[in-house]
């Protein structure tokens, strides 16, 4: 099932691949006749696209949470860090009216709504359980550690709780998601669905 996307769709800057983002639309769309979505990370707004879409057609809600200062990867002098994204008047990475901007593009402000903070901050007092919660924030072990405590225990009974950047192989890539991942399947609440290419989906038992 492939949705309507916007033309600049292959333009907008992220690091989700083609069959991720057609993953993440096509559990959006089941989970969201149940409930809202929630993302960790959203960047500059490509896999919020992807999951706002699926969402729009039951009327329904994603939450993009996303500090929108970079994770620690997209800071100066960092493998991905990206100048256009660069604030040299505040010495600071600031993603969030690019990825406003890509919001408003795709015609999804009334179904996105976005969250500038942090997991902690936002957890703090959240009480709206989440049919779906994609996580793909921070790659620290602390930060990745954050966003899976902070969200769990959110989802309800049958919710999908996606991973990105799933790397079994440390040569291939960074460990912390691979470990929250595994957390998840050893805690006996989730069961594995599927895997597309570094993106894991687990349902909530």
């Amino acid at each position: 099932m492939i949705p309507k996307l916007p033309a600049n769709i292959d333009q907008i800057k992220g690091f989700l691949a083609d069959d991720e983002a057609l993953a993440l639309y096509r559990y959006a769309l089941q989970a969201s006749a149940n409930g809202p979505v929630l993302e960790v990370g959203s960047y500059c707004g490509k896999s919020t696209i992807y999951l706002g879409l699926a969402c729009r057609e039951h009327n329904g809600t994603v939450y993009a949470l996303d500090h929108h200062r970079g994770s620690e990867e997209h800071q100066a002098g960092e493998m991905f860090h990206d100048p256009d994204l660069f604030d040299s008047s505040l010495g600071l990475v600031d993603t969030l009216r690019e990825f406003r901007n890509n919001i408003r593009a795709a015609n999804l402000d009334d179904t996105v709504v976005p969250l500038v903070s942090s997991s902690a901050v936002v957890a703090r007092q959240w009480c709206t359980p989440l049919a779906m919660v994609f996580i793909d924030g921070g790659h620290s072990l602390d930060a990745a550690l954050c966003d899976y405590r902070c969200w769990s225990a959110h989802l309800m009974q049958g919710a999908i709780l996606a991973v990105h950047d799933l790397f079994p192989d440390p040569h291939k890539g960074g460990q912390a998601p691979w470990a929250i991942y595994q957390m998840a399947l050893q805690s006996g609440l989730f069961e594995e669905l599927e895997r597309v290419n570094t993106l894991g989906v687990l349902r909530r038992l």
